[in-house]
């Protein structure tokens, strides 16, 4: 129990910036780049946090929470969802809805940090945020919901336990269905290309960048380990669908996950290398989309169900 629990620690704090530097060689190759080194994001974070913070006279405490806060929802999502084994820390009935509850948490304190400083350009940003978010969450839960009808409760540890046992060879298309709806929620949630592009810097196009450009020094090093967390955490749930592995866990189970995490952040690279950014008026067709998929494969675990 306390190597699985060693385990899981570990995965969640030190494996988030690996999967950035990936993303991030990934896009370079495409680009005919030598790009950055492969652990640069752990190199920043930690000149990040040598560096002090600066705060305007119009900003409260909730300007100065904001950061804290989201990356303490990031940590304790991980903490209620499964990584490398079929259980989590922290897992209980009903926390399927706490994990995304808590990622709404920190993505509300991050719009509120931004409505903060009074500025109508960060105001922008936090509106396209609410906005985005507020269409991907559907298909967050109605893919969840897909996935843990066959087991009959929202408990990640109930039903990840069943998924790994069927999987694939049971010919269940609801998982089918459920991944490609997790991966377009992981491109949105985590302001990925097509919903958002991480390296601009143009005013009419910025999304979650514009929401943190007056945060600095280890709030702004908070913000950007939260958001490698939230990814590596959407990820752990399209890998549990796709990659079946030891539900108990150990150290196979760990390995199948790291090197899971780093498929995931070569396709995301390689997404973000070969697809532009949508239309601003284009995002929430695509998020809609997302949600018909995952409102698909929870008719299809239904009607599997009754069979």
């Amino acid at each position: 129990m306390l190597r699985e629990l060693a385990i899981h620690l570990a995965l969640l704090l030190l494996l988030p910036p690996l999967v950035v530097g990936v993303i991030n060689k990934t896009k370079a190759f495409y680009a005919g780049r030598r790009g950055q080194p492969l652990l640069q994001p752990y190199f920043d974070l930690a000149k990040l946090l040598r560096k002090g913070a600066v705060y305007s006279r119009t900003t409260t405490w909730i300007f100065r929470a904001g950061p804290t806060v989201t990356l303490a929802c990031a940590l304790c999502a991980g903490l209620v969802a499964p990584l490398h084994a079929g259980r989590a820390p922290l897992g209980f009935e009903g926390d399927v809805v706490a994990f995304a509850a808590l990622l709404g948490l920190g993505r509300f304190f991050t719009m509120a940090a931004a409505l903060d400083t009074g500025s109508a350009f960060e105001g922008m940003g936090a509106s396209r945020e609410a906005a985005f978010s507020a269409l991907a969450e559907p298909a967050l839960f109605l893919s969840l919901a897909a996935i843990c009808l066959r087991a009959g409760t929202a408990s990640f540890g109930a039903a990840w336990p069943v998924l790994h046992a069927e999987g694939w060879l049971s010919g269940r298309a609801e998982l089918l269905t459920a991944a490609i709806a997790l991966f377009a929620v992981l491109l949105a949630e985590c302001s990925r290309i097509p919903v958002d592009d991480p390296g601009t810097h143009l005013e009419l196009t910025m999304v979650h960048e514009v929401m943190v450009l007056d945060h600095s020094g280890p709030d702004f090093a908070f913000i950007l380990y939260g958001a490698a967390i939230k990814m590596t955490l959407l990820g752990s749930l399209l890998l549990h669908l796709v990659v079946p592995r030891p539900a108990a866990g150990g150290w196979l189970a760990a390995g199948i996950f790291v090197g899971g995490q780093l498929v995931i952040g070569v396709l995301v690279g390689v997404v973000e290398s070969v697809m532009a950014r949508l239309r601003l008026s284009r995002v929430p067709q695509f998020l809609v989309g997302a949600t018909v998929l995952g409102a698909l494969g929870l008719l299809l675990a239904l009607a599997g169900g009754h069979r």
